[in-house]
This record gives structure tokens, C-alpha cells and sequence, in this order.
């Protein structure tokens, strides 16, 4: 969709899983073996045509950069257009790290005034999913709608509550009448912070934003959406928000399950990218046990993996039981240790004979180049 740009915030709900992003954004948490979540969000773009992105930083950003490079993998290395890296400080009056959706918006005011486009598709990284933009746009422009606003329907959790989240009221037409307050097990339309708006519109409210007090997408405009020509599009099929550790183990994990997979990954022939490394294959040694696992390129495993997920380059060594947990990329787990329910970040080394084990609800985490 040449008539639409692509504006991802890479930090937006960090602060809810601080454990994985204390020393990366939200963008570059690893999730599925190989990917990092904005694999999800840049590939449903690419994948619905959308092919100008920029990508909004705040801190923690360099592994993103690393992940990213010049968007080769995602077929977003171009001349015109392509991937863009939007550094926090990209307006000249600014001299402070913005704190809302609408202040980084306002950074990147100049990016978005020089790359004309009719609209602008904003979306945030802590959602998983396979989701084709093009027939939101197309609708959009039948409705001759301001703003499109994406949302699943499903019942209310604890934690969708806990981060306030957004429930939209809308009516038969998909109008979006307002905001609804709703209690925990409610059914209701769950706002997925995927916007699409006007391109207009979003510079009109940027330039009169200071003029009206307008600090806030969440209150000053969502909340007002009845000022303008708000709709909403339903979001089907497999779908997962990454709200805090519980919900990354747990959305992790289901994974495991080959509908989910295929659901997630190739679903009508849109697949998820991601970046591409020339790794040797997994060697499975003799002796070695593997049952339900998701295990990518690189590994050595010579001990018993069950229900896990473990990343690239990964070395399990005789001995080692692992079992319902998640190992990131170049970890070394030795002789006769037992693992169950840990999430195990890069680089951490676990030493002979050591015993940890969490729950599904409050999985054991070991911080990065750890040694236990």
C-alpha cells in the first residue's frame, strides 16, 4: 500500500515486563526460538503491501538496530521508502525523552510531514499475531472514515484491566460510539492499539495539540472519538498480548501446539520474518531426548528437553532435564542440572548439578550472561 505509511513504537508497555526489557526495548525481546516481537508487527505490514516504515525508539535500542540492520530480511532495504530508525530526539524543540504515544508522535513530526502518504498505520510491538492490514485500509477508504480502530473481542482478564487497556462501545455499523467500562470476565471489543488514521488528521491534531491541551491519544483522542469519523475492525484468528512475564511464558508455550503454529506463522501464505543467520544445524546427540520442543539451527543438546522452547546456539549437556521452560539464544546449561518453568535469558550459563523451577504463573527467571 504505496498510499500508506507504517509507524511502529518499539517501547510503548515495556514497563510491564521490565524483567525482559531492562537491557532492550520491547522490540527486541526474543519470543518463538528465532524472532523478536516486532518481527510480527513488520511482517503483517510487509505482508499487506505496506512497504515505508518508521520505527520509533526511546532507550535500549542498540540490540534493535542489531536485529533490524537495513531491513534486508523484511525486503525493506529500498531507495525509496524502506525501513527507517526514528531516534528519540528527532525534533529540533525537543529537548526531553517523550513519555506518551503523543509526544513521540510529535518527534517524529518532520518524518511523517516528508513522507506523503493518505494514511498512517501506528501499531505497538507487544502484540503476536498474523494480521493482514489491506482490507482494514480498503474499508477504511470505503467509509471514507478518520480513523479505523482494531480491536478483538473476547472476554476481559485481570491483566487487560491491570494495564488499562481500552474497550470500545460501536454499534451495529461499526461505529465507534465511545469508550465502555467493563469488569473482569465481561465480553467487550478490546482496543489492540493498531490504529489506522488519515494522514491529515493526524497533522491537524498535531499542529493545534499545545492549542487545545491535547496530552494524550488514550484520553484526548480515542476518548473523543465521536468527533470524528471513528470506525473499528475486528481482528480474527490467533492472537496474543504480551502484558507481563506470566503472559510471555504462557503465550510462549502455546507455541507447542502445531494449530498455533501454523496459525501464527503461515497463515494463508503471509509468513513471519525474521533475521537470517548462516547457523549450522541442530545436533541432536546419541542418547539425547527430545519430545514436544521447539528447538531452531545452532544447537548441541546431549540431556532430555520436554515441552521447552530453546533458542539458537544453545549447548545442553549430558545429564540436563529441561522441561516446560524457554532458553534464549547462546546458553549453556551443564551436567546433571534440572530446569522446569524458567525463563532463561541470553547468555546465562547454569553450572553442574543445580535444581531451579518456577510455575507457569510465576515462571523462575535468570537474567542475561547470568551464572548460576
Amino acid at each position: 500500500m504505496s498510499n500508506t505509511l507504517g509507524i511502529i513504537f518499539s517501547n510503548i508497555h515495556e514497563r510491564d515486563i521490565k524483567e525482559l526489557t531492562s537491557i532492550r526495548t520491547l522490540a527486541s525481546v526474543p519470543f518463538g526460538g528465532r524472532y523478536r516481537l516486532i518481527d510480527f508487527v513488520l511482517s503483517n505490514m510487509i505482508n499487506s503491501g505496506i512497504t515505508n516504515i518508521g520505527i520509533i525508539t526511546k532507550y535500549n535500542y542498540q540490540s534493535l538496530m542489531d536485529h533490524l540492520q537495513s531491513g534486508k530480511s523484511w525486503d525493506l532495504s529500498r531507495k525509496n521508502g524502506g525501513l527507517t530508525i526514528l531516534p528519540p530526539f528527532n525534533n529540533e524543540k525537543s529537548r526531553t525523552v517523550y513519555s506518551s504515544r503523543l509526544e513521540a508522535i510529535k518527534n517524529v513530526e518532520s518524518f511523517i510531514r516528508h513522507n506523503p502518504s493518505d494514511y498512517i498505520l501506528m501499531a505497538d510491538c507487544d502484540i503476536v499475531c498474523n494480521f493482514d492490514y489491506a482490507p482494514v485500509i480498503a474499508e477504511h477508504e470505503r467509509r471514507g472514515a478518520e480513523i479505523t480502530l482494531i480491536y478483538r473481542k473476547h472476554k476481559v482478564t485481570a491483566s487487560q484491566l491491570a494495564h488499562k487497556r481500552l474497550f470500545l462501545d460501536i454499534d451495529e455499523d461499526s461505529k465507534v460510539k465511545g469508550l465502555r467500562n467493563v469488569s473482569e470476565g465481561d465480553e467487550a471489543n478490546v482496543y489492540t492499539d493498531f490504529m489506522l488514521i488519515n494522514s491529515s488528521l493526524l497533522l491537524y491534531i498535531l499542529d493545534h495539540c499545545d492549542e487545545w491541551g491535547v496530552k494524550s491519544f488514550s484520553r484526548d483522542i480515542i476518548s473523543k472519538c465521536v468527533d470524528y469519523r471513528t470506525y473499528a475492525y475486528k481482528l480474527d484468528g490467533y492472537y496474543a498480548t504480551i502484558s507481563s512475564l506470566a503472559d510471555y511464558y504462557k503465550h510462549s508455550m502455546e507455541l507447542l501446539d502445531p494449530e498455533v503454529i501454523n496459525e501464527l506463522f503461515y497463515k494463508g501464505g503471509q509468513y513471519i520474518y525474521t533475521k537470517v543467520r548462516d547457523s549450522a544445524p541442530t545436533r541432536i546427540m546419541s542418547g539425547a531426548v527430545v519430545k514436544n520442543s521447539l528447538i531452531p539451527d545452532g544447537c548441541i543438546i546431549k540431556g532430555k528437553v520436554e515441552n521447552s522452547i530453546i533458542f539458537r546456539d544453545c549447548v545442553i549437556e549430558e545429564g540436563v532435564t529441561i522441561t516446560n521452560s524457554i532458553i534464549m539464544q547462546d546458553s549453556i546449561i551443564e551436567k546433571g542440572s534440572t530446569l522446569n518453568c524458567v525463563i532463561m535469558d541470553k547468555g546465562a550459563h547454569v553450572l553442574p548439578g543445580r535444581l531451579l523451577s518456577g510455575h507457569s504463573t510465576r515462571p523462575y527467571y535468570i537474567e542475561k550472561d547470568v551464572v548460576i
